[in-house]
């Protein structure tokens, strides 16, 4: 579950022709790197809805979720790159970790980016993104963490 921060109560709302145009710039960078990929990787909660959205832009049919292990030949989305937490955890799973691309619609601005991050945007600052999708469970976390 993620947690919202007491302290820091900001939030970005980010909206669906944003992220049209986010995963427009994904699949851009993507097609612009000079090799082939079988597949998209991603995690059932934050990457679902890109990994779906640049699936089609990408003309991929599957879909790999909550993989016990992971091909370098598959492109792993996420919805941010934040705390580095989900990267940690994905690139142990991965066959060859540095032939592996990691893709997100936001990069938390201030951070150590690691060389597999591809990502459409940085955010301003550390505003919780709220993304069409999670709208629900934000106003969820935000009734009882407040």
């Amino acid at each position: 579950m993620i947690k919202l921060d007491k302290k820091n109560s900001t939030f970005e709302k980010v909206t669906w022709t944003e992220v049209e145009k986010l995963i427009k710039i994904l699949s851009e960078k993507i097609n612009s790197i000079p090799r082939e990929f079988s597949n998209i990787s991603t995690i059932s909660r934050g990457g679902l809805v890109p990994a779906r959205l640049l699936a089609d832009h990408l003309g991929f049919d599957t879909i790999l979720v909550d993989q016990k292990k992971i091909s370098s030949q598959s492109i792993f989305v996420d919805d941010i790159y934040d705390s580095g937490q989900t990267f940690k955890k994905i690139i142990n799973k991965v066959d060859c970790p540095s032939d592996f691309v990691y893709v997100t619609l936001f990069a938390r601005k201030g951070k150590n980016y690691p060389k597999q991050l591809i990502y459409a945007k940085k955010t301003k600052d550390n505003s919780y993104i709220v993304y069409p999708w999670d709208r629900l469970e934000y106003n969820r976390l935000k009734k009882y963490s407040m």
